[in-house]
């Protein structure tokens, strides 16, 4: 393979893009990008509830138990009781009833 086919970019200069090998470099460098947006938005998101979970801390609240709350409202009714269920059979079978 030739370095002629290989495109060399130095720091900051993403405006170079060429296909090479198949591979359409416009279009991957856009997909690189959009990620790379995304992933600084999940930052900052993860930093903002952070700061709720610090605020709730700060009101009284235990953090740990509203996490755990948050998790289980994502979980369908239905197999939240089924979890539930077994969960309290479980600890029956062990004696922690």
């Amino acid at each position: 393979m030739s370095d002629t086919n290989v495109a060399s970019f130095p720091a900051g200069s993403e405006d170079e893009t060429s296909d090479v090998g198949g591979v359409a470099g416009k279009r991957l460098k856009s997909f690189i990008d959009r990620i790379e947006r995304l992933e600084e938005e999940k930052a900052a998101l993860a930093e903002d509830i952070k700061e709720v979970y610090g605020e709730a801390k700060a009101t009284g609240f235990e953090p740990k138990t509203i996490r755990q709350i948050v998790k289980l409202r994502k979980v369908d009714l239905e197999k939240r009781r089924e979890a539930d269920e077994l969960l309290e059979l479980y600890k029956a079978a062990i004696g922690m009833e």
